[in-house]
């Protein structure tokens, strides 16, 4: 697997078009034309290469939220095979080790929108990932949902009790990942009873990478 990043303004037109190659024949359906406008609403973009050939892509960027250091994983698409995982890792490796650069030791909050459970192995490793099980939010838990939102698009639009993000349908960014082996979080089936991503619904999910793990380079697990 070949890792590169680069900010998003030197991503070429032939690009965009290998990316939406991707899933075209399946949902998201990320088109060029969404694909360029990710470009640009984000500041980073994450290709991983297997020889010659995509495996998956981010769109991210590091800032801080109320002064909190942050990687926000505005769009992360990985191509269903079996390296599905190894390409997920990999991804998620090179932005917390761009992370640990810009935010040196500091902890750092990694937040994204999920469409199914797998996504929840994005958080991994992670402290305090918020939603789980058997835990209820806290008032300052609901104000980072809404928070969240507000940087992906409609700070009303979330249900900061089931951080539930609602928008107009059509294609919307976010983590579509399907695992290729390997168990699933226990109870994060349940964040997604009634959940519509066909509809552009997401579930908010954040957590803490913390200063010692990113130093260590143990994240992602």
């Amino acid at each position: 697997m070949i890792v590169t990043t680069k900010d998003t303004t030197a991503l070429s037109d032939a690009e965009l078009a290998e990316m939406a190659d991707l899933c075209v024949d399946r949902e998201p359906n990320f088109d060029i034309g969404f694909l360029s406008k990710q470009r640009e609403d984000w500041v980073l973009v994450t290709h991983v290469r297997e020889g010659n050939k995509l495996r998956g892509y981010s769109f991210c960027t590091l800032e801080r939220i109320g002064g909190t250091p942050s990687l926000l994983v505005g769009l992360l698409l990985v191509d269903r095979n079996a390296k599905s995982d190894q390409t997920l890792k990999s991804i998620l490796h090179d932005q917390f080790r761009r992370a640990l650069l810009a935010f040196p030791d500091e902890d750092v909050l990694l937040g994204s929108r999920l469409t199914t459970p797998d996504g929840f192995r994005a958080f991994a490793g992670l402290e305090d990932v918020v939603p789980r099980q058997d835990y209820k939010p806290t008032g300052e838990d609901r104000a980072w949902g809404r928070r969240l939102a507000k940087r992906f698009g409609s700070e009303k639009s979330i249900d900061d009790k089931t951080f539930v993000m609602s928008v107009t349908p059509g294609p919307v960014g976010g983590l579509d990942y399907v695992a290729s082996k390997g168990a699933i979080p226990e109870g994060a089936e349940v964040f997604f009873m009634g959940l519509r991503p066909e509809k552009g619904e997401r579930l908010v999910v954040f957590g803490w990478a913390m200063a010692e793990s990113l130093a260590s380079g143990k994240l992602p697990r």
